[in-house]
């Protein structure tokens, strides 16, 4: 068959590859310089499992003093989602990950965008129906699930592969629905080497002719992939292991071609469970969530580095720089890792721990100002009663919820049977103490003075003095702050009103 008439049938204007070859000339980088892209597509919020995708491919890039490029997947219009662009940017730039190339950058190889890249992938389909490597295929959708097994899996059978050019000339002048498929050998087996699973080997008769460009004349991800990979001189390419045995598929295009292969690295999933790995599709967590639940951008990106990757040490903390610097595809593991919210939202709470006060400040503002405690009382003496007692700022309405709690005080309330507290002891505190603090100014040192003095007046631990008044307060055995702190926050009027309120419930 002359594979070449069969190709000119159509695309018979796009341009020739040598075009495009000169048009994306190799790049200019120093030796062992890597090129890696992240190239998600625009169908919602970044998940998790992407994000992480995008951290690997990011250290590596900068470790290795390379290029770290953003392309836009977009050829699946039917889950094109508007404005998921800017996510993706958004969140890689709250992620702190700069990007060199993509469709906002520009770039010497662009465009960054698939669907503006539609006459490049007819180009090299074309050439490869020329070679024989790939064929057009009519089969209609009823055909097509006609080849289903008891499993219900569809396998392609070659069908369309030795049409006459005559046949396929008048389907064609019919406007018959066609695809070009990827004509996979049948025989012997492919092989590759991958830098986290090593040598693998995938028998060839589990190679589907995969579908290259759609009926809508867009390709599919799978040869979109390869051309933009090859002409963006992609050094290395991150990307779940779920693309492990489809690898053979790339390469026989790549060889094709005529092209050298990409390095690969493919990461094991991050599961949610033992059975079942974190989806977007059954609505797990993404990072613009975790955002508004109150985890820092730092915390959630150093969770994330370690859920596949084990650095060397005991050491769990590390800035982007430290990341930069340990990253290493040896510490990359074979084995899923369990996505456990809880390990992610302790290592949150040191980053909290750890922020300038005036920056905690900046980020638990919007958290109090929709708390029960907005336009009332002083954000930040709260603030500093809670930056080392919340692990996310979402905590923080109910950490001040027992502020406006203040309920009657039952009597056994008060027993503390270490410090030897009961009602009894409790009724001695209040009668004692309330009338010493209607004639002080309330500060945090006047309070202590005050609470010290009438420990020595009743011959009581001043920790007896300081319990009692805290339940007396608040009604609550546990607030966030000792008592002074709390008759500090609510101030003189507030306070001595709860305490008599107290004392009259205790008498």
């Amino acid at each position: 068959m002359n594979y070449k008439d069969l190709a000119d049938l159509i695309y018979p204007n796009v341009k020739e590859i040598e075009y495009y070859e000169k048009k994306y000339p190799e790049r200019k980088l120093d030796e062992g310089a890597m090129v890696v892209r992240f190239a998600p597509s625009p169908t919602g919020f970044m998940h998790i499992g992407n994000l992480r995708t995008a951290l690997y491919a990011y250290l590596f890039a900068r470790q290795n003093h390379g290029d770290f490029i953003l392309r836009i997947e977009d050829t699946d219009l039917e889950r094109y989602v508007e404005g998921a662009v800017d996510v993706i940017y958004n969140t890689l730039a709250e992620a702190k990950m700069t990007i060199d190339e993509g469709p906002k950058q520009g770039g010497a190889y662009g465009p960054y965008v698939q669907t503006e890249r539609k006459d490049i992938y007819l180009k090299y389909a074309k050439e490869l129906i020329d070679k024989g490597a790939a064929y057009y295929c009519f089969c209609d959708k009823e055909r097509l699930d006609s080849l289903a097994n008891k499993e219900g899996i569809k396998r392609y059978d070659k069908h369309c592969l030795h049409l006459s050019k005559e046949e396929v000339e008048e389907r064609l002048a019919r406007g018959d629905k066609y695809v070009i498929r990827q004509n996979m050998p049948t025989e012997g087996v492919s092989e590759f080497d991958d830098l986290v699973f090593g040598h693998v080997v995938i028998p060839n008769n589990e190679l589907e002719d995969q579908i290259l460009i759609k009926s809508d004349g867009l390709p599919t991800y799978n040869f979109a992939n390869v051309i933009d990979d090859h002409l963006m001189k992609i050094s290395h390419v991150m990307r779940g292991n779920e693309y492990l045995s489809s690898t053979p598929k790339y390469n026989l295009l790549y060889d094709a071609f005529g092209w050298e292969h990409p390095k690969y690295v493919h990461l094991t999933p991050i599961m949610k469970d033992a059975q079942r790995k974190l989806s977007k599709r059954y609505g797990d967590a993404n990072f613009d969530d975790f955002i508004k639940k109150g985890y820092l951008p730092e915390a959630i990106i150093n969770y994330i580095a370690l859920l596949g990757w084990s650095p060397k040490g005991e050491e769990e903390k590390f800035t982007m720089d430290e990341l930069i610097e340990k990253f290493s595809l040896d510490g990359l593991s074979k084995s899923s890792s369990i996505f456990d919210e809880a390990k992610m939202k302790w290592l949150n709470g040191e980053y909290i721990k750890e922020l300038p006060f005036d920056k905690f400040m900046k980020y638990a503002l919007p958290y109090f100002e929709n708390s029960c405690i907005a336009g009332k009382y002083d954000y930040e003496k709260f603030g500093k009663l809670l930056q080392t007692r919340i692990e996310i700022f979402s905590e923080i309405d109910e950490k001040v919820a027992f502020i406006n709690d203040f309920k009657e005080i039952t009597k056994d309330q008060y027993f503390n049977k270490k410090l030897k507290i009961n009602e009894e002891v409790a009724l001695r505190v209040l009668e004692d103490i309330i009338p010493e603090l209607e004639k002080i100014t309330f500060t945090e040192d006047n309070l202590h003075q005050e609470i010290l003095k009438s420990s020595e007046r009743l011959e009581l631990k001043s920790g007896v003095v300081y319990t009692v008044l805290r339940v007396a307060l608040t009604s609550y055995n546990v607030t966030p702050g000792g008592s002074v702190e709390m008759a500090d926050i609510l101030g003189k009027e507030e306070s001595l009103r709860r305490l008599n309120m107290s004392l009259n419930w205790l008498k």
